[in-house]
């Protein structure tokens, strides 16, 4: 009855704190975190602005206090790894790649299929799986630059690929680097998020990560924790009940 990868108006969210708050009371919650997108100065639309950030933590530690007789409650951060803004104080930090780096540009991996199609042609000579590489050579990294406490959603470069729709997950080129990204980042000893984020929002099918990421995480010992990656108060602890931790 834990959810610790939430989003409210602070960032892309559809509801207030309060709001999501007593969502999670309804259905009967033990624990809700927090995770407002860090602010990223490249990309403003969907993060928190940084003249938020002190309002958020107030805003938080109010609902930690008012309701502290009903629900435990946790401010902590999405951080993403191309973020400069400072993890100090927050109570865990969820470490994210939404971006690749190419040339000086940054391409959003889930925002829309057109974007990763662009980035493809103009930098990859229209070789998708190549553009993955570069996603899962920087999400090697995510632990290490923004201090996460939680690796969030492992393959987020799937989000528009039910069925295989853009590049072959099978492909050797693709499961080598996702598997390489992976070793690295079992050396925290980090636990993974199965997040049912996408499926929440009609993308996917299956949560993140593909399932022999998460049989080959298993497989190594790693750990992993259930997310919601709710952007709305009705999808807090969505598709628990269908996820194997």
């Amino acid at each position: 009855m834990t959810d610790l990868h939430v989003h409210t108006t602070f960032s892309d969210g559809r509801n207030t704190p309060e709001e999501v708050v007593l969502a999670a009371i309804e259905k009967g919650m033990t624990r809700l975190g927090f995770s407002d997108h860090s602010y990223t100065f490249f990309d403003e639309d969907y993060c928190m602005p940084r003249e938020r950030i002190e309002e958020y933590r107030a805003c938080i530690a109010g609902l930690k206090e008012r309701y502290s007789d009903r629900i435990e409650i946790l401010c902590g951060i999405e951080q993403d790894i191309f973020s400069a803004e400072s993890t100090e104080g927050y109570d865990y930090v969820i470490g994210s790649v939404h971006y690749i780096h190419v040339n000086g540009e940054y391409f959003s991996v889930d925002h829309t299929e057109e974007i990763l199609l662009d980035a493809a042609r103009r930098h990859f000579g229209g070789d998708l799986i190549a553009l993955t590489e570069e996603y899962w050579r920087t999400v090697a990294q995510v632990a290490e630059r923004t201090g996460a406490d939680i690796i969030g959603h492992l393959d987020l470069i799937s989000k528009f690929n039910e069925g295989g729709r853009l590049f072959d997950e099978a492909d050797p080129r693709y499961v080598a680097a996702a598997k390489a990204a992976v070793d690295k980042l079992l050396l925290t000893g980090k636990p993974f998020e199965i997040n049912t984020g996408a499926i929440s929002r009609g993308y996917r099918s299956a949560p993140y990560p593909a399932g022999f990421l998460q049989e080959y995480i298993r497989a190594r010992g790693g750990r992993f924790i259930l997310s919601s990656d709710s952007h709305a108060a009705e999808t807090l602890m969505y598709g628990f009940k269908n996820c194997r931790v």
